[in-house]
């Protein structure tokens, strides 16, 4: 674990030193060599300096450091335009760092600091390289939002250190019964993943963050949320069966609203942030259920929600940086132009709406088999989100696809091989892995 950080530190020089494409190709070689490290088991390996790794964190690790390569081979009209590409390579190195620690500390504490610190990045990447003025506001959100709810959790923290006289993850137990406790370290949980009423810093941050912000935000960010929740569920086993129900019930007529929200969207970007808030919803609601099925359906929709959307949100940013717009008005019968990436968008799509081979897939069908277990009225809502993540994804695509050509248009610049392998590297791992989905169940 040690020398993953060491080699990470001494990146930092090589931001500003070597070239931007290089450095990419060592965030790629980095991933590679990280798969090495595979970790099969439940236990922590690799334990060294209160870092280890089990399964569950092995793989959000593995994921930031995907999703942090294909940042940087999205991010190549930073490099074309000179806007800052050491300050921008530097940043994304400090997130990378932040991310790594959060998912690696066995100490809760330390986990809270790391799990705080990778706001600042983000918070730089958002206002530093979006794109309306809007976007100091879109920070701000995201800031208060985080830091207001997390503040509670720093204080109730000193309790459980109190209570369990270690904040090691290995000695928590699940004789913690006390309301205003869950309330309090939980609720930052809620605002990160993000839970349907404290969602709303979410589509505002995506819609006015550089396609490097949207990847982080939905590849990762929310995956805090979730990771926390799955770490410190175990304290909760009491009082979780007595009020989870209503976090589930209010998670999934959310999801519901958000879909129908989402059908209602002429911004790319602004649907496909309302999108995560559902499917984010139902891994809420996986963790919820306190069971075997909930707890791996959530790792595996976990991966497969970080793929699928960074990759939707890579696809809007290609249209972007092409028409200059998001609008689905303006953005219209594009599979006239470019009938290859018309392919991408149906892949992606397809993947979004849990279409077989795709890992949304079995992340569903685990996540349905234990809301249903949990309560078989759960069934209502789940079917209308499923019908409606299916509407709103067709209505995507074929609104973008298809229909008479944008009348302003005028030029138009083909897709480059990086965008190309850019995607692929989206989807094929995320219908790849399902191949090998078994792994996903092993954490628990």
């Amino acid at each position: 674990m040690m020398k993953f950080l060491f080699c990470l530190v001494f990146m930092i020089p090589m931001t500003f030193g070597l070239g931007f494409w290089l450095n990419q190709f060592v965030w790629l070689l980095l991933t590679f060599l990280f798969i090495l490290f595979f970790v099969f088991t439940n236990s922590f390996c690799f334990v060294s300096m209160e870092l280890g790794l089990d399964l569950l964190s092995y793989v959000l690790v593995l994921l930031s450091f995907w999703i942090c390569s294909l940042m940087i081979l999205a991010s190549g009209k930073i490099y074309r335009e000179g806007n800052w590409a050491g300050l921008f390579l530097f940043v994304m190195l400090i997130l990378m760092i932040s991310l790594f620690l959060t998912f690696s500390f066995l100490n809760l504490f330390l986990f809270y600091v790391f799990f705080e610190v990778s706001l600042i990045p983000t918070l730089v990447l958002i206002v530093g390289w979006g794109y309306q003025p809007e976007r100091l506001q879109a920070g701000m959100y995201l800031l208060f939002y985080t830091l207001l709810a997390s503040l509670p959790m720093m204080i109730s923290l000193f309790f459980c250190y109190d209570y369990f006289n270690s904040l090691h993850y290995f000695f928590f137990s699940s004789d913690l019964d006390s309301l205003i406790m869950y309330l309090l370290i939980n609720f930052v949980f809620f605002v990160k993943v993000p839970m349907f009423f404290v969602h709303l810093w979410l589509p505002k941050a995506h819609v006015k963050a550089p396609v490097s912000g949207s990847m982080i935000l939905a590849g990762i960010m929310l995956k805090l949320g979730g990771y926390g929740m799955l770490r410190l569920m175990v304290m909760f086993s009491f009082i979780g069966m007595k009020i989870n129900f209503f976090f589930i019930s209010l998670s999934l007529v959310g999801g519901f609203y958000v879909s129908l929200i989402c059908l209602r969207q002429s911004d790319m970007k602004s649907l496909i942030a309302y999108s995560s808030v559902s499917h984010m919803g139902l891994v809420l609601c996986g963790i919820m259920t306190l069971n075997y099925w909930g707890m791996t359906g959530s790792l595996v929709m976990m991966v497969a929600h970080g793929l699928c959307s960074s990759g939707l949100f890579c696809l809007a940013n290609i249209c972007y940086e092409r028409l200059m717009s998001r609008s689905l008005y303006i953005n219209k019968g594009l599979i006239n132009l470019m009938p290859s990436l018309s392919l991408l968008w149906f892949l992606l799509v397809s993947s979004n709406m849990a279409a077989p081979p795709s890992l949304n897939l079995l992340g569903e069908i685990m996540l349905i088999n234990s809301l249903v277990s949990f309560s078989s009225l759960n069934m209502i809502f789940l079917m209308m989100i499923s019908f409606f993540s299916a509407a709103y994804s067709l209505f995507l695509y074929s609104f973008s696809q298809h229909g008479s050509l944008y009348s302003g248009l005028y030029s138009f610049f083909p897709c480059s091989l990086r965008e190309y392998l850019l995607l692929m590297m989206h989807w094929l791992p995320l219908n790849l892995l399902v191949l090998g989905g078994d792994y996903l169940t092993l954490w628990i």
